[in-house]
């Protein structure tokens, strides 16, 4: 390992209410916006309610266009349905990846054995953008089993690393991705240490969904920040203060001009406009919950 990277700003996610869930926000905030390509981050650890019938849990149908909204599975399970006809059940160590392309309408809803699972969620919801290019692409949708995930176990087995997305150490996801990116969760025993590597050409950030850890150079960081990281090296190095669970993304920068409105991620205002007409015209499908 080269240079390690320093950090360029540290963030706490502080808590929303989205549509009456409590999510955590990382990014976008006030300290910092998004981290080129990676354009939002929501972490929930919910109770799912047992006083409503579960296919009315979770996050009912609703459209998305211009970005890859991707669900990463840390307890529990989601289920995806959307308005292309796929429907499909991820669980603990999974991940659901969606590139929304022209337009489409999903929901994601606790499975219905979610209370044999122990009837939490926890899961992070990473916005990827799209290169203008491939925006109107037709939609796409790939899930990742637990089983399925490339996954690394250090030689002395306090670390376990899950590929989600992009490679890591040899190892590649199959994951179908529109621009260079890596998404990987680390799960660090206390004491353990990990090292990684991160393309120099990477923009890059960790989040800290549990525990606490000591990055090499810049000091402690508890659960619920996020790190940015300064261009400036080529990987960094933790260690668990105690048992902790981290996500690192990483990926190219698109440098283009990113112009949002709710659940549409286009290039400019007209771009967006057009994207509400298509969605009230039906253009993105029609999702209907049995």
């Amino acid at each position: 390992m080269n240079t390690l990277r320093t950090i360029k700003s540290l963030v706490y996610a502080g808590t929303l209410d989205l549509g009456g869930m409590p999510v955590r926000q990382a990014f976008p905030s006030a300290k910092i916006g998004q981290v080129d390509p990676f354009l939002l981050l929501h972490h929930a650890d919910l109770k799912v309610p047992s006083h409503i019938p579960v296919k009315q849990a979770g996050v009912g149908p609703h459209p998305h266009r211009g970005f890859s909204p991707v669900t990463i599975v840390y307890k529990g399970g989601v289920q995806h349905r959307d308005s292309r006809g796929n429907v499909n059940v991820v669980y603990e160590g999974g991940t659901q990846w969606m590139n929304a392309g022209m337009g489409i309408i999903h929901s994601e809803r606790p499975p219905q054995d979610i209370f044999d699972k122990g009837g939490r969620q926890e899961i992070v919801q990473l916005w990827v953008n799209t290169p203008a290019a491939h925006k109107m692409d037709q939609p796409s949708y790939f899930p990742l089993n637990a089983e399925d995930t490339p996954t690394i176990i250090s030689e002395d087995g306090l670390v376990k690393v899950l590929v989600h997305a992009g490679e890591h150490a040899g190892k590649r996801s199959p994951v179908p991705t529109l621009s260079p990116v890596n998404v990987i969760s680390l799960f660090i025993q206390k004491g353990g240490r990990y090292q990684l590597e991160v393309p120099v050409e990477h923009s890059a950030f960790f989040y800290v969904l549990k525990g606490k850890l000591n990055y090499k150079g810049d000091g402690e960081i508890e659960a619920h920040y996020a790190a940015i990281l300064n261009n400036d090296g080529s990987g960094f190095e933790l260690e668990a203060l105690e048992d902790a669970v981290v996500l690192l993304g990483s990926g190219t920068p698109l440098n283009e001009a990113v112009t949002s409105h709710g659940p549409f991620v286009m290039n400019n205002q007209t771009e967006i406009m057009e994207a509400f007409r298509d969605y009230k015209l039906g253009k993105m499908g029609v999702l209907i919950e049995d």
